[in-house]
């Protein structure tokens, strides 16, 4: 059986992802802020399992424990891979750095960076001594290459998840068993942060008409379709350890 953690389950990528997955006889750890009772529902007539642990990533001081309790749950003597995807995040605050509150500046870093940070901390501590398969994919964004005006909290979050997964990559290469681990562009999703985005204010988000053109073009990537490629990655997929890929390579 292999076991997956999954964050931001309750819409977009993580939901799909999710469901893919159980629908195979896999076992799924789904964290999110709420519990998603399509899900639930949905878990109960496939093969795999779910479990949902509902929290708020940007609680960082208990992320460890959340980890400890998944972890305490699993059955390494009969799993034969463990997977983590650090898929959750938060777009806000869209402004101009001097106009954003300290507080919406730590919330979108905690989500963002600090929680990715430290769930794959726990997870390579916790799978230390396991010899089956193991990876980290990190959800990244065009957004951690690129700048946009209004989104520095957001951009910045990004490329320090692109920085990590190259940096815990030359970690794991030194290992005896190491865990494999990338950072993924998930392309242009037609999802609830884009219906976020294409709210913006101009005065704050200077790209609005583009991405608000992406939609009216057809322009925008399905979930599933990204979902597929992701679990792809996780159960047969190659790729070099700490690498920066972007999903639309794989279509």
């Amino acid at each position: 059986m292999k076991n997956f953690i999954i964050t931001g389950t309750s819409r977009g990528l993580g939901k799909a992802l999710a469901k893919a997955l159980i629908a195979e006889n896999h076992r799924v750890f789904c964290i999110s802020r709420k519990k998603d009772q399509e899900l639930v529902e949905v878990a109960e007539k496939k093969p795999g399992s779910l479990e949902f642990f509902e929290f708020d990533l940007g609680d960082h001081k208990n992320i460890r424990n959340l980890m400890e309790e998944i972890f305490e749950k699993m059955n390494f003597a009969a799993a034969d891979g463990v997977y983590l995807v650090n898929n959750a995040g938060v777009l806000a605050p869209v402004k101009r750095l001097e106009d954003c509150r300290d507080e919406e500046i730590l919330n979108n870093l905690h989500v963002n960076l600090a929680g990715p940070l430290i769930l794959t901390s726990a997870f390579i501590r916790h799978t230390q001594g396991f010899k089956g398969d193991k990876r980290v994919i990190n959800i990244s964004s065009g957004a951690g290459r690129k700048p946009h005006y209004g989104w520095s909290n957001y951009c910045a979050a990004k490329a320090g998840v692109n920085l990590f997964t190259q940096s815990v990559g030359l970690e794991q290469d030194k290992s005896q068993h190491p865990v494999k681990i990338l950072s993924l562009a998930p392309a242009i999703m037609d999802t609830k942060m884009q219906e976020e985005i294409r709210s913006s204010d101009e005065k704050d988000f200077q790209e609005l008409e583009k991405f608000k053109n992406y939609k009216k073009e057809g322009k925008l990537f399905a979930a599933e379709a990204v979902a597929e490629k992701v679990k792809e990655l996780l159960l047969t997929g190659n790729f070099e350890q700490g690498e920066l890929m972007d999903v639309r390579d794989l279509f």
